[in-house]
C-alpha cells in the first residue's frame, strides 16, 4: 500500500477532518454528491470516508464494479463520479460511456494509475471531463472534485501535458489550399452523401456546373475521387 492510501486509512480511523483552509465551501451550499467506482476496497472506502468526513461533500455510492454502478446509479444520482478504468468485467472507459449516455448531468472523472496516451484519449472520448492519477494528494483530490462540480475539467499535470500533445497530434493541419466558399459548400454536400445531381439541386445549378467545380476541387487538393477529396478537406480543416 502506498503512503498516500495509508494516509487515507489513518484519516478514516481517527475521523480527522480536512483543514477548512484547504477546501472552502459555503455553509449554505449544497454538498457535492460523489460516486466512486473502484474495485480495490481499501481505496474505495478510504475515499468514501474522506468525503463523508469533509464538509461540502457526501458519498452517494461506492461501487466495486461498473456492473454494480450501472445497476444502481439511477437510484443514487451523483454530481461527480470518480472512476477507475482498470476494472473487472466492464472496464471503466466503456462504463463511463454507458453511464454518461444515461446520466448526462453527471461529471465523470477518471482516477487511475495509468497515464498512457491511448487510455487518456479513449477516456476523454468516452465522456470523461477530467483525469487524475492515483498519486494525487487528498487535498488536491477534493479541490478537483469541487472544480469538476463547478464545470471544470481537472487533470493531473502529467495528464494535461499529454492532452496538449494529443491535441497537437490530432488537430487539423493548416492547409495552403484555398477553396472558394462555393467549393466548400459543394464539398460539404458531397461529404453528407449527396451525389452530383442532388448536390446540383441543393445549389440550384446544373449538374455540369457541379462536375466542373469538383474537377477544380480535385486539382486543388491533388486527389482523384470524391472520397479522397472529402478526406483531404477534413484533414486540412476545410470542412469545419
Amino acid at each position: 500500500m502506498s503512503p498516500f492510501w495509508g494516509y487515507f486509512s489513518r484519516r478514516a480511523q481517527i475521523g480527522a477532518h480536512v483543514n477548512s483552509e484547504t477546501v472552502r465551501t459555503d455553509s449554505g451550499s449544497k454538498a457535492i454528491a460523489v460516486a466512486i467506482v473502484e474495485d480495490l476496497t481499501e481505496i474505495r472506502e478510504g475515499i468514501a470516508d474522506l468525503l463523508d468526513a469533509t464538509a461540502g461533500f457526501r458519498c452517494v455510492g461506492r461501487y466495486g464494479s461498473m456492473e454494480h454502478a450501472l445497476a444502481a446509479f439511477a437510484h443514487h444520482p451523483a454530481d461527480v463520479a470518480l472512476c477507475d478504468i482498470q476494472l473487472p468485467g466492464i472496464d471503466g472507459i466503456e462504463g463511463i460511456r454507458r453511464l454518461k449516455a444515461a446520466h448526462p448531468q453527471t461529471v465523470f472523472i477518471v482516477f487511475s494509475v495509468y497515464d498512457d496516451d491511448e487510455r487518456v484519449f479513449d477516456a476523454l472520448c468516452a465522456g470523461a471531463s477530467g483525469y487524475l492519477l492515483k498519486k494525487t494528494p487528498p487535498e488536491r483530490l477534493l479541490e478537483a472534485l469541487t472544480d469538476a462540480a463547478a464545470g471544470g475539467g481537472p487533470m493531473s499535470p502529467e495528464i494535461a501535458q499529454r492532452v496538449i500533445k494529443l491535441f497537437r497530434k490530432f488537430a487539423p493541419q493548416r492547409s495552403e489550399v484555398q477553396l472558394t466558399p462555393h467549393e466548400v459548400r459543394l464539398l460539404r454536400l458531397i461529404s453528407e452523401g449527396h451525389d452530383y445531381p442532388s448536390a446540383a439541386d441543393e445549389l440550384s445549378v446544373a449538374t455540369s456546373t457541379v462536375v466542373y467545380h469538383m474537377r477544380q476541387i480535385f486539382q486543388k487538393l491533388q486527389v482523384h475521387s470524391k472520397s479522397q477529396a472529402v478526406a483531404q478537406a477534413l484533414k486540412a480543416g476545410l470542412l469545419r
